[in-house]
């Protein structure tokens, strides 16, 4: 399945040379995910009320082409199961006027308890599932 959220590149997010910043880049993909957790039924908030903290694990970008102020994008998240304990976002930045792909992105994490163990509550567990 994939999960697609909207964004325009704002102004403050570009660097001197005039493109998207590349650690702003962090901030959309983490942006998507937990969007996409949030459209799937899973409150991070409320994880982390309940002492059940969503880490990142691994990241890989892979950056194609630079985004610029204005530019309208998407983010792309498709969900990937690692291994028992780990699971994985893939994820592709697209500019939307020629669906030029901007990055492409791995990103592996998982879930630990209060005593900091690795563990996958059900309702993380599920989104994960091979079909």
């Amino acid at each position: 399945m994939t999960f697609k959220v909207d964004f325009k590149v704002r102004d403050y997010e570009c660097d001197l040379q005039g493109i998207v910043n590349n650690s702003v880049y962090f901030n959309y993909l983490e942006h998507a995910r937990h969007e996409f957790l949030h459209a799937n039924g899973v409150d991070f908030a409320q994880l982390t009320r309940d002492k059940i903290n969503l880490v990142v694990m691994r990241s890989e970008m892979d950056y194609k082409q630079s985004l610029m102020p204005g530019d309208e994008f998407y983010v792309a998240v498709e969900p990937e199961r690692i291994s028992r304990l780990k699971f994985g976002f893939r994820q592709t930045v697209v500019r939307k006027h020629d669906e030029k792909v901007m990055l492409k992105a791995l990103v592996i994490g998982t879930a630990v308890n209060e005593l900091g163990r690795p563990f996958l509550p059900d309702q993380v567990d599920l989104l994960f599932k091979p079909e």
